[in-house]
């Protein structure tokens, strides 16, 4: 049965900036909601990009674009207290498996204690805000078995970042239940589309396609991974926002798996081009494969996603010749 709704008329969006932050904002203007975008604008990837992203929303009287770190904890309580928000969507976070292995203890700082800053914050003003946090398909680490279900065990992370993910989920948890804080976190699988991070599989695949570059292609091609499509993954976020009660574990992904080899292959067709394949050894801290069990979602959020990685991959070079942000 789907979960109570609630519209909100007013949200915090953290990591506003970036890809998924970017597209969520602009959804929740659509719909009429006031948005107040956060972003310290980092140099994880290049801060113009993410500046980009947000300029078609800074034209909407209904957002306001803040620029403060999420781990300062006084700019968190004193946006929070006067915020007068209804939901806070958690997206900011230092992202990626393989740069965590070179610096664990920056992603153990900005995700967990950035998180921590504003559970307190929340804590602090009005636990009744509804707070809904990104967490990662990462957390289900090397199980073997699949699809992957939310009442699966997730004790054994295989990467810093993995498991920065999973003590947020845990200390979430802890938020509510001290505090009542009604919480939700969206485990998502493999994202994509337009104004994905530069140094995401498929934005680097594009790029070396386009310069007639070699793909690298990690392992005999035979890990899989759910690729799940941008707007399919805000139409759950959105969900997620307006069915917020107690405190859930949600995974969105387009529960369908696609091998390396096979994405490799259906980007050449998308590009219109022959992909020159470099195989390399498989990479510390990656996984075999990943593949969401959405029940959950269906079930409580209406969640139905519906784009085939072939229909997304060819939105993503379209937009990608259209040399828009």
């Amino acid at each position: 049965m789907v979960l109570e709704s609630r519209p909100f008329n007013k949200v915090l969006i953290t990591g506003a900036g970036g890809f998924i932050g970017s597209h969520l904002a602009e959804r929740c203007l659509q719909m009429g909601a006031e948005v107040v975008g956060l972003d310290c604008f980092d140099d994880f990837y290049d801060p113009s990009l993410k500046r980009a992203n947000v300029q078609d929303a800074l034209q909407d009287p209904g957002y306001t674009l803040v620029e403060a770190d999420i781990r300062d904890r006084e700019s968190m309580q004193a946006l929070v207290q006067d915020g007068g928000f209804d939901v806070i969507m958690h997206l900011a976070a230092r992202a990626g498996v393989r740069p965590s292995l070179e610096n664990p203890a920056l992603y153990f700082d900005v995700n967990v204690q950035g998180t921590l800053s504003l559970l307190d914050a929340v804590r602090n003003s009005n636990p009744a805000i509804r707070f809904v946090m990104a967490s990662s398909s990462s957390v289900y680490g090397g199980l073997s078995q699949t699809p992957f279900s939310e009442t699966d065990e997730v004790s054994c992370p295989v990467s810093p970042y993995a498991a920065s993910k999973k003590a947020c989920e845990v200390l979430a948890y802890t938020y509510h239940n001290l505090y009542n804080i009604p919480i939700s976190a969206l485990r998502f699988f493999t994202v994509y589309g337009p104004r994905q991070r530069p140094e995401m599989a498929i934005a680097k695949f594009a790029k070396l396609l386009q310069e007639g570059g070699s793909i690298p292609m990690f392992g005999d091609g035979s890990t899989a991974r759910d690729y799940t499509y941008i707007d399919d993954i805000i139409d759950g976020v959105i969900r997620a926002m307006e069915c917020c009660h107690g405190y859930e574990v949600y995974n969105l992904g387009e529960s369908r798996t696609t091998t390396l080899s096979e994405l490799i292959s259906q980007m050449g067709e998308a590009f219109g081009v022959t992909p020159n394949i470099e195989e390399l050894p498989l990479q510390p801290g990656d996984v075999t494969i990943t593949y969401a069990n959405i029940d959950k979602a269906r079930e409580h959020l209406g969640y139905d996603p519906h784009t085939l990685v072939v229909d997304g991959l060819s939105r993503y070079a379209e937009w990608l010749r259209a040399g828009v942000r």
